[in-house]
């Protein structure tokens, strides 16, 4: 464990950051510091007081303030904020490296940009939602606990998450081990679209929380993040939005109930029927493959 770790875990940690309005880098900075230490005391004012011996975040032209001339950068350019700089320094320590970079590039590297150039973005207009109007007679502090809790839930939820997904890794594994058909199979409903994007897996199977299964498309590998969005396999597109007996009478599979509009995801009564869904998807992605080659 880091010593500014240590620091922080201390039952006497102690953390400063600015008074006045806040934007979702010092909430979300705050909410961090209190996932790592439900007892740590916070205090906002304008000015760090110089026999401060705890972390400052957001002022003070230190290690986690971007307000300074020689703030810091991203190796692609993006700036940090006060939360960019914290999680850099204490993600890995809660999620691990890789995961930590993942999520600093969807969650917390927007919401830097959006704090250093005022460019939009909805989260960080939603936190913004808990400043008191000008006509409100409610304290800027109180204000500022309620965005506070606001952000802890949701890390809360995003880590808890991360945390399932690494759990359903074996799991996920074990079942790419067995699989046939390209059709992964698995026991129970779990995140499984971290560990088969390098397989050679098209459709997933699982038993679905509303009873019955549900079999869904795998996504293609992008070079990019410009590069359209698709699966390796969609179900057909005559069934597309179809449920109960109308999708039974076009597909011809018994117990099919329900295909998604976008025809990623089918829902069935029975593992069988998911199964047949399954491979005729394959057999008609495969036909309009061939047709498009001949063309």
């Amino acid at each position: 464990m880091n010593t500014l770790l240590e620091q922080i875990k201390k039952k006497n940690a102690k953390a400063f950051t600015h008074s006045g309005k806040f934007h979702a880098d010092d909430v979300f900075s705050y909410a961090l510091l209190l996932y790592l230490n439900p007892a740590i005391t916070i205090t906002r004012g304008n000015k760090v007081p110089k026999d401060f011996d705890g972390i400052v975040f957001d002022i003070g032209g230190g290690e986690f303030d971007h307000h300074q001339p020689d703030h810091r950068f991203r190796e692609n350019e993006s700036p940090y904020a006060a939360f960019g700089l914290l999680w850099e320094k204490y993600g890995p320590e809660i999620v691990g490296e890789e995961e930590a970079a993942r999520f600093d590039r969807d969650f917390v590297e927007p919401l830097d940009v959006s704090d250093n150039t005022g460019c939009p973005n909805q989260l960080a207009s939603v936190i913004s939602y808990f400043n008191p109007s000008w006509d409100s007679d409610q304290d800027q502090d109180e204000a500022f606990e309620e965005a506070k809790q606001f952000a802890l839930t949701i890390l809360k939820k995003k880590f808890a998450l991360i945390e399932s997904i690494q759990r359903a890794e074996d799991m996920v594994k074990e079942a790419l081990n067995k699989m046939e058909e390209d059709i992964l199979v698995l026991p129970v409903s779990a995140p499984w679209k971290k560990y088969v994007k390098e397989t050679s897996a098209e459709l997933v199977v699982f038993p679905s929380n509303r009873g019955g299964y549900c079999a869904q498309g795998v996504p293609a590998e992008r070079e990019n993040e410009e590069e359209e969005y698709r699966l390796k396999v969609d179900f057909p597109q005559s069934w597309a939005g179809l449920r109960d007996e109308e999708i039974e009478r076009v597909s011809g599979i018994k117990g099919l109930r329900f295909c998604h509009n976008s025809r990623f995801l089918i829902a069935a009564d029975t593992f069988e029927a998911a199964m047949e869904a399954c491979r005729k998807a394959q057999e008609e992605a495969k036909h309009v493959k061939e047709q498009e080659n001949n063309v």
